[in-house]
């Protein structure tokens, strides 16, 4: 089969043709927008990575902590019943586990120091059917929640800020009180520390206290628990689940699923996310728009050729294509090469960083500012697609208005004077 002279004489502009000076300079030009291309594209697929990465990272954390689905009567007091909910759920095929709990608010005392607290009540067997964080106790600290003994599981931010540790004493302060002829007095229940946990999320570490759910009905003056926590075998289709568990249970519920938990910090990692691509998008565009430069110079040292073409019978629609190969060439490799380099980097990116580290004797996450010591990444389809047919697709239109202009080429003018 023919190839299209089009093809191999743009493929041969595109190698900068005979070795003069103006033509070694319109190379040169030509292979910095292919490197500018390169690099946008490549700084793109790292950065959104790395971002993937993190939001990945503290998802999980959070996740360890959060179910996925929780369930709750209406009026925020306990489950009418809520072992006949349990099973109602628990019949979903794509719930893997349920546990009832209890969640209230009160304030947790230590000598002068006094924080608030989020309380869960929760049954030792079960937890470990919601929660990552439960796996993690099962063996350690859940042993010691025993019913009736007022055992507690404090966040390791909230035992540090109070100072406290395993075997210390706390006094929790619920926040109704019992009417005495004195007035309202606030109940107060002296509580053992039993162990810490560490999510690796600050948010939890440092408000999160676990007790047994029978001592949490005591204090708390529940006839049972107040909601059930689900797991499912696909997170990503907790919105949907949460919708047709709202159509198949029997009675009135409020449902949350874990994006609505955390609408806020999700909204503003997806806000981040298009601000990133949109200003990386830029560094793409102001080197696909240098090919305009390229291109005009090329066909101003091009002229006699194009006017020599046009003589031996081209038309001005194959001389406009010649020189969109050639800035469509540039575009092509320049795409290629950022693609394979950003991808080479964001699936090394834990070798490549440790390296750098060690290389230049710094740390670019300390653990004691940041969660996450290690850089995540996680390349994701959805991402990559859009960043390679909009490099290729700003390249393209750069080549337009340069090969337009060489489509206009008078013949009889371009050899007056050659």
């Amino acid at each position: 089969m023919q190839i299209p002279y089009e093809l191999i004489l743009g493929w041969r502009y595109t190698r900068a043709g005979r070795a003069t000076r103006r033509n070694g300079f319109i190379s040169f030009i030509s292979g910095v927008s292919m490197l500018g291309i390169g690099l946008g594209v490549a700084a793109l697929i790292i950065v959104l990575s790395v971002m993937n990465g993190f939001q990945k990272e503290v998802r999980d954390r959070m996740l360890g902590v959060v179910s996925h689905i929780e369930v709750f009567a209406p009026n925020g007091m306990a489950l009418p019943d809520a072992q006949k909910t349990l099973a109602q759920i628990r019949a979903n095929p794509e719930v893997v586990g349920a546990a009832t709990f209890i969640s209230a608010q009160a304030l947790l005392a230590r000598g002068e120091d006094m924080k608030g607290t989020l309380i869960r009540g929760i049954d030792p067997a079960l937890e470990g059917q919601v929660t990552d964080l439960a796996l993690q106790l099962k063996d350690t600290a859940f042993p010691r929640l025993i019913s009736g003994q007022f055992g507690l599981i404090l966040g390791s931010e909230l035992a540090r800020s109070m100072g406290v540790r395993e075997g210390d004493t706390v006094t929790l302060i619920a926040p109704s009180g019992q009417v005495t002829p004195a007035g309202v007095v606030p109940r107060l229940k002296q509580m053992k520390v039993v162990g810490t946990f560490n999510s690796g999320h600050y948010e939890y570490d440092s408000a999160l206290a676990m007790m047994h759910q029978d001592d949490a009905a005591a204090i708390f003056r529940l006839e049972g628990p107040t909601g059930i926590r689900i797991k499912l075998k696909d997170l990503h289709r907790a919105p949907e689940v949460a919708r047709e568990l709202g159509r198949t249970l029997e009675g009135r519920f409020l449902i949350r699923d874990w994006t609505q938990q955390n609408k806020t910090w999700f909204s503003a990692v997806q806000l981040e996310k298009r601000m990133m691509f949109i200003i990386l998008t830029l560094i793409v565009a102001v080197a696909a728009f240098n090919l305009v430069s390229t291109l005009v110079m090329t066909v101003t040292d091009k002229r006699a050729d194009i006017a020599i073409l046009r003589t031996l019978g081209a038309s001005p629609a194959s001389i406009m294509g010649i020189f969109v190969v050639q800035g469509a060439m540039v575009g092509v490799i320049g795409t290629l090469s950022g693609l394979l380099l950003g991808l080479a980097i964001a699936v090394n990116i834990d070798v490549i960083v440790p390296a750098l580290e060690a290389l230049f004797h710094a740390s670019f996450l300390p653990k004691d500012i940041y969660l996450i010591s290690a850089m995540p990444s996680e390349p994701q389809y959805s991402d990559i697609m859009p960043i390679v047919v909009i490099a290729l697709i700003l390249s393209f239109l750069a080549t337009l208005y340069p090969s337009w202009r060489a489509s206009r080429v008078n013949p009889a003018e371009a050899l007056r004077y050659e």
